[in-house]
């Protein structure tokens, strides 16, 4: 069948089968992009400006997705032609293209008052110049926890899960792309959207081209702000065919060894571009989905053949030079002919999409079967995970989020935005309330009274994120200043509120979820109001927190802990009713530890288990109970067996 014959049936079919199965609906595409954007306002501070990019940026998460974040410091700047106003406090770079390859340029220090700044630079012909490797290389050697590595232009932490790229701004539109303001005179991208491209000016990340003399002086012109604004222009049907672009390449392109280093989803991402430019946006429908995955594969395979895939916006850059040519170039053409042989049946060599052909007959789509998926896609995505962790590690003073909230709240009508905000805040004074100075609520003195309340607003701003362990992060404040039957009374409406329709991260949604989802009630709401409702979260302790119990203070070992709400709230009553010299509470809170555990309640089956373990260990220690103890550690060890449980070990060893 040729690809301009497919009946419309069929690309209605594969794009519904995408948006359920894969990518999400265009609503969930346009939230997972407005988290991004609040999480990124939010981390943002005076000394550098945060950019979450890649495709999870564009609010699109895939298999195998990685997280990229940019970090532009504010205290350097580049500039080309024009100097920008002069402060004292900045430090300044000149940009040279001259003997670089397109795309790329040299930066010449003009002016700064930082000696690691000049520690960095390198002298030629009695100019100096900021070396990219040396640059990479300084906050490497920055890390306190000595877990980086480079990467590229990036700086990777171990498991190479996400990569942070410290680049430098440029304010304004550098002049080798200038051609580009006036080339496309078609309707996309628009006037407005190329001005605001426009006024973000260019990034340059740390990376040279590979083999030049220069190389270790030399900085890329990245363009990510931009492509985020070009991408939030896409119809669904482009971002569906981007996506399917990527699942070909990494799923059936990728498998063959000789392949597997050829292609980037980069250079997917730029066809798509320059084909955008050619088609009105009429065209990207989704009864049209096969046949603009074609055009896009078609010029795939002809950049291919010609050695040629030029940048975007610099066009003078073919990205192919000196990689897809010879051999390799023979192998790969011949591996995109054979597929081309299938036509646009080759995505169905994914397994990802080899179940497309059962859903053809079936074009519809529950509502609220999709929502659900969405739901289930998000609580289980590790990359949103992760980036929301972002807040553990950042130096952002929360007076600035208190007026960014409240500034907010004075200018935006949209609640939905709100609510985002109010989500992050929550999630930030989760982890920033545990660094604090503690202050015992029964002191006379005016000043340390006032720093208490200080840290009990702070404490109780971080309930707005899910229903139970804002609330035991504040209990864990009374429990930690001797205030045990306010504690009590905090975990009680805490267990109160973990009831078995409740929602959490990494479990598998069961009947009762999806009954609940179908309702009117919540599909109406926004993601994050959502969450406040229906989902149970993790106690987290910080490196430094001054609310963990003391009792757990070994348990922590100067690393991040993380324990099942229910299992900790169990543990908390267990630990108050212990200092009021309860013996039969103690027993009681001891007991529902334990059915928990056995039941996995609430709680992810593996690590969170372990973790509930190490719980009860401790609690059993506290009764004297020396041998039940010794197992319930052993226990945690052997659940953690991939991963050594040093914690439950030192435990273990500790009486013995």
């Amino acid at each position: 069948m040729a690809d301009d014959t497919v009946p419309p049936n069929i690309s209605l079919a594969l794009y519904r089968y995408i948006c359920q199965h894969i990518v999400g609906s265009e609503d969930h595409v346009k939230r997972i992009r407005m988290m991004s954007a609040v999480r990124d306002n939010l981390l943002s501070n005076q000394e550098q400006t945060v950019i979450t990019s890649g495709s999870y940026g564009e609010g699109l998460e895939m298999r195998g997705s990685d997280l990229d974040l940019m970090y532009a410091s504010k205290s350097l700047e580049v500039y080309e032609n024009i100097k920008p106003f002069f402060n004292q406090n900045m430090t300044y770079f000149s940009m040279e293209k001259d003997d670089v390859k397109s795309g790329y340029a040299q930066l010449k220090l003009d002016y700064s008052r930082s000696r690691s700044i000049l520690e960095q630079c390198e002298q030629q012909n009695c100019q100096h110049y900021l070396s990219s490797t040396l640059y990479k290389q300084q906050i490497v050697d920055g890390d306190i926890y000595n877990m980086s590595s480079i990467h590229g232009p990036c700086i990777s932490e171990p498991t190479g899960t996400f990569d942070n790229a410290h680049c430098l701004h440029c304010k304004t539109w550098v002049s080798p792309t200038e051609q580009w303001i006036t080339r496309s005179n078609n309707s996309w991208p628009s006037y407005n959207v190329k001005q605001s491209i426009i006024k973000h000016g260019v990034l340059f990340v740390p990376i040279g081209v590979k083999g030049s003399p220069k190389e270790e002086l030399e900085w890329r012109v990245s363009f990510s702000v931009g492509e985020k604004f070009l991408t939030n222009t896409f119809t669904h049907t482009q971002l569906l065919c981007y996506a399917l672009l990527k699942i070909v390449l990494k799923d059936v392109i990728a498998s063959f060894s000789e392949c597997q280093d050829l292609l980037c989803s980069y250079f997917l991402k730029t066809i798509v571009f320059w084909i955008s430019e050619e088609l009105p946006q009429s065209i990207w429908k989704p009864d049209c989905i096969i046949q603009c995955f074609m055009r896009c594969f078609n010029r795939l395979i002809y950049c291919v053949e010609h050695s040629v895939c030029l940048h975007y916006f610099i066009p003078e850059n073919n990205m192919f030079e000196n990689k897809i040519v010879g051999r390799p170039r023979d192998v790969l053409l011949e591996k995109l002919y054979m597929l081309h042989s299938y036509n646009w049946r080759c995505i169905l060599f994914s397994d990802q999409i080899s179940n497309f052909g059962l859903s053809i007959c079936n074009l519809s789509i529950e509502p609220h079967a999709l929502y659900s998926n969405e739901v289930e896609k998000i609580l289980s995505s590790k990359l949103w995970k992760l980036a929301n962790t972002s807040f553990t590690f950042t130096p952002t003073k929360i007076i600035n989020m208190k007026m960014k909230q409240t500034y907010l709240f004075q200018q935006s009508s949209n609640s939905t935005i709100k609510d985002v905000y109010i989500f992050y805040i929550s999630m930030y004074c989760h982890v920033y309330a545990q660094r604090l100075q503690l202050i015992s609520t029964l002191s006379n003195n005016k000043y340390q009274y006032k720093q208490y309340k200080y840290c009990l607003s702070t404490v109780i701003c971080n309930v707005y994120h899910d229903v139970a362990s804002g609330w035991l992060m504040v209990a864990s404040l009374f429990y930690k200043t001797k205030q045990y039957s306010k504690a009590l009374y905090i975990v009680s409406y805490s267990l109160s509120k973990c009831t078995p329709e409740k929602l959490g991260y990494f479990r598998t949604l069961s009947d009762i979820h999806y009954q609940l989802l179908k309702l009117q009630t919540f599909q109406k709401m926004s993601l994050v109001c959502l969450m406040k409702i229906l989902v149970v979260d993790d106690v987290k302790f910080d490196i430094i927190s001054t609310l963990v119990p003391d009792e757990l203070q070994m348990n922590l070992l100067n690393t991040l802990e993380t324990f099942p709400s229910t299992a900790y709230a169990y543990f908390l009553n267990f630990l108050c009713y212990y200092h009021l010299n309860d013996v039969r509470q103690c027993q009681d809170s001891l007991q529902g530890l334990q059915l928990v555990i056995e039941e996995s309640y609430l709680m992810n089956p593996t690590f969170l288990k372990a973790e509930a373990y190490n719980l009860l260990g401790v609690a059993l220690q506290l009764c004297g109970d020396e041998e039940s103890a010794r197992q319930a550690f052993l226990q945690s060890v052997y659940i953690n067996e991939d991963e050594l449980d040093i914690s439950a070990m030192k435990r273990t060893m500790s009486k013995h």
